[in-house]
């Protein structure tokens, strides 16, 4: 197996802090602290497997945060 490339760091960031947050808020939150994409999901969303260094994810319900991880 190739090794890995060296990735970028994410930012140093408390998830947790997101949860319950207004999305609005939330994203403005994210990008201040460094990173560089945000996405908002609808519960229940499939997403693929795929890590992208520097993206914080949402799962959003009625514009309210309830779980937030990176990649």
């Amino acid at each position: 197996m190739a090794p890995l490339p060296h990735l970028p760091a994410d930012p140093d960031d408390d998830l947790t802090a997101y949860v319950g947050l207004r999305t609005a808020a939330a994203a403005e939150r994210a990008r201040a602290r460094g990173w560089a994409t945000v996405r908002t999901l609808a519960p229940g969303t499939i997403v693929t497997m795929e890590y992208m260094a520097g993206r914080l994810n949402f799962e959003a319900e009625d514009g309210v945060v309830r779980r937030c991880w990176k990649g």
